[in-house]
């Protein structure tokens, strides 16, 4: 196809989609690993990876099996039946988070709003008035009523409030304001251990204990959102695993590569939090699919042999970034885990993405000066280095220019 093609695919998105994305101009036709092609057949090393979702990259063989086989037999049955791929998942999943109970839904926002709802419900068995949900300010949860009303990011917010009454925002890794916060009427907790959105940020331990502790004082359940954070992208399963001893929530929400590219998302709850959600109290039409369903199965058996390598190769990422952050003054630090990495930059990072697409290299930019890098769990050292290749080019232009 040539460019022409490719002009009138954006141009009839135009006339016809709601424009509510700023797109890059970019039409993507394929993929094959770690690697994205457009109509004209230029290759791009994606290390955005759909903001999270292809953690096996693309066209992953045993993944297009499984869909290929399920797609032939069974792609949709409601939830007024059993099918045979829900229960193993919901089971693979509570033994890899230490959690009991599972609920499937479609997305990181949709699981959520369910989320909001066991918070809402817990405190309400307790108390009237225990409804307050703490979250934290430059959180990011999703763009629900719900999950905006506890995203403690203004731009996000203000377009559609009045949003949900109760939420309180304190800043991150601030002890003294999180204690002063959290009362008898504190219905739950609510962070991300690595805020992705608000520039990849992690959450110091103690914080994170705190957190914990005060949940357990006021009764107040403690929801993790790994969303983007979690799901094997730190290198293990779930970020909260990363401490020592793992610190436990009571929820836990996630969703991106679980099912690589299918729409998959969960709520995880211990047997406290999840005796808040009874019959008729809570559904998804579409949640926990027999297609989705098999082939997050599937994406799990695979994960189990990637973790090591995620932790290698973020390991290796992070230390040749450094390098380049020694020779570009404008780059203030690194920060992330396992293959969650972000470029803190005193400038405004939305032309290096641009450049880089041109360079074959996809990133993007968030909070305007983070460089976001989320690739595929299958990442080798072989790809950081072309990407380091490309950066450096592209920090020598900004540099100049």
């Amino acid at each position: 196809m040539q460019p022409a093609a490719a002009q009138s695919i954006i141009d009839l998105e135009k006339q016809y989609l709601l424009q509510n994305y700023a797109r890059y101009p970019l039409v993507l036709e394929r993929g094959k690993g770690c690697y994205v092609y457009d109509t004209a057949g230029k290759r791009y090393l994606d290390l955005i990876a759909g903001i999270g979702v292809n953690g096996l990259g693309y066209s992953h063989p045993a993944i297009t099996k499984v869909i290929r086989a399920q797609a032939g037999r069974l792609l949709h049955v409601s939830n007024l039946y059993y099918h045979q791929y829900q229960g193993p998942l919901a089971e693979r999943i509570a033994r890899a988070s230490g959690l009991d109970r599972v609920f499937f839904c479609n997305s990181g926002t949709e699981a959520m709003e369910g989320a909001l709802k066991m918070l809402r419900s817990h405190g309400r068995k307790i108390r009237h008035e225990k409804h307050q949900v703490i979250a934290l300010e430059n959180s990011f949860h999703g763009r629900t009523l719900g999950a905006l009303s506890i995203t403690g990011q203004e731009k996000y917010r203000q377009d559609f409030e009045p949003l949900l009454p109760g939420a309180r925002f304190v800043p991150r890794n601030d002890i003294t304001a999180l204690e002063q916060m959290v009362s008898e009427n504190t219905a739950g907790i609510v962070l991300e251990l690595v805020q992705g959105e608000g520039g990849i940020y992690p959450m110091a331990a103690e914080y994170v204990r705190k957190v914990r502790e005060l949940g357990d004082r006021y009764n107040a359940l403690v929801v993790f959102d790994e969303t983007q954070c979690g799901v094997g992208r730190p290198g293990t399963y779930f970020s909260y695993q990363m401490f020592d001893p793992p610190i436990m929530p009571d929820v836990m929400v996630a969703a991106k590569p679980l099912a690589c590219g299918i729409p998959l998302g969960f709520i995880a709850a211990n047997e406290r939090a999840a005796a808040s959600i009874g019959p008729g109290m809570h559904g998804s039409t579409f949640g926990g699919g027999p297609l989705a369903c098999h082939v997050a199965l599937e994406f799990f058996n695979i994960l189990d042999t990637l973790l090591p390598q995620i932790v290698h190769v973020g390991s290796y990422f992070r230390m040749r970034l450094t390098e380049l952050a020694r020779r570009y003054s404008f780059i203030k630090e690194i920060r992330g885990f396992g293959l969650m990495i972000g470029i803190d930059l005193d400038m405004p990072g939305k032309q290096i993405v641009l450049d880089a697409i041109e360079e074959g290299l996809l990133i993007n930019c968030t909070h305007e000066t983070v460089l976001r890098m989320l690739p595929p769990y299958i990442l080798t050292e072989h790809d950081v280095d072309r990407a380091i290749t490309v950066l450096n080019r592209v920090f020598k232009k900004a540099k100049t220019a």
